[in-house]
């Protein structure tokens, strides 16, 4: 009887033995399964991390352009209301007179009207030649056509308002007349 418990007891240990064997390859492939998780997370937390990061990068150089162009046409409202009282005191300039009185005052406003356009100038504005050129609408605003047979088709043949640009962009399109054939003429 002995022998029976003694051979019970060695087979229940190999059992238990086996058990463990069991368990500990259970355990190793749950620990590789959790370490394979672990690190597909920390792959997919780096590819956010990264991702965000760029984003952040872009978002400054955004911001940094827009502080850039801001800071380069913040007076772009002012000079566009100086550009119409300009216009208008440059035709008064202008104007054909017989009274000596109001020639002298006049060669006075004409060297303030100068300095202005100067100072402007120094700004970056300038004006759009318009005259005799190839009529383009990025900078040109067309209310009238008319048709010379010398001169050739589409081009500006009378500027009834100048146009301005301030620095690379269109303050005011001139105001143009332009050459057309009629179509019932072709």
């Amino acid at each position: 009887m002995r022998y029976r418990e003694e051979e019970k007891d060695e087979i229940l240990e190999n059992e238990s033995e086996e058990e463990t064997v069991v368990l500990d390859e259970s355990n190793e492939i749950d620990e590789s399964n959790e370490i394979e998780l672990l690190k597909s997370e920390l792959k997919d937390f780096k590819e956010k991390y990264l991702r965000t990061l760029a984003e952040v990068e872009n978002f400054k150089k955004r911001i940094n352009e827009e502080r850039i162009r801001e800071r380069k046409y913040f007076n772009q409202s002012l000079i566009e209301k100086f550009v119409n009282t300009l216009d208008i005191f440059d035709k008064t300039v202008n104007i054909k007179t017989d009274d000596e009185k109001l020639k002298n005052f006049l060669i006075g406003f004409e060297m303030i009207n100068n300095n202005l356009k100067q100072i402007l100038a120094d700004e970056g504005v300038k004006p759009i030649e318009s005259t005799g050129k190839q009529f383009d609408p990025a900078v040109h605003y067309a209310v009238e056509t008319d048709y010379d047979e010398t001169i050739e088709d589409g081009l500006v043949i009378e500027e009834i308002q100048r146009g301005y640009t301030f620095k690379d962009r269109v303050l005011r399109p001139a105001t143009v007349k332009v050459n057309k054939k009629n179509k019932e003429e072709n």
